[in-house]
């Protein structure tokens, strides 16, 4: 993985070469569950190919779900983007499904994702 597109995950406080490590550690177990959610998000057309990057594009929505939760959830006070960013994960998730349980699967899926990502970024030394 080269380091192209790597400004994607870049939040404050994390170090770029751990965030490339503990990525690359995270997609040894998780490659079908980043493939699962990239297809949902950077739906292409065959004839463009592969998005190039892509992981690190979903890992930095995954880390947004995360965060919008703190807000959902009460941890965190509302900021002035809250509503349209909460409007915004859930117009990208639900595209081209049929129930809420679908939708509710990929924000697990982007929340456990989230959550794996900083346990062992926070574990690297």
């Amino acid at each position: 993985m080269s380091n192209i597109g790597l400004y994607l995950v870049k939040k404050p406080g994390l170090d770029d070469e751990k965030i490339k490590q503990a990525l690359d550690m995270l997609l040894i177990d998780r490659r079908n569950e980043f493939r699962e959610l990239s297809a949902v998000l950077l739906k292409t057309s065959k004839s463009m190919g592969p998005v190039p990057n892509s992981e690190q594009f979903v890992l930095n929505f995954c880390l947004e779900v995360n965060e919008a939760f703190k807000t959902w959830s009460g941890q965190m006070d509302l900021s002035i983007n809250s509503p349209q960013k909460a409007l915004t994960i859930l117009r990208q998730l639900s595209r081209d499904k049929t129930t809420m349980n679908q939708l509710a699967h990929l924000l697990n899926l982007s929340y456990t994702l989230a959550d794996e990502f900083k346990e062992i970024y926070r574990r690297l030394k």
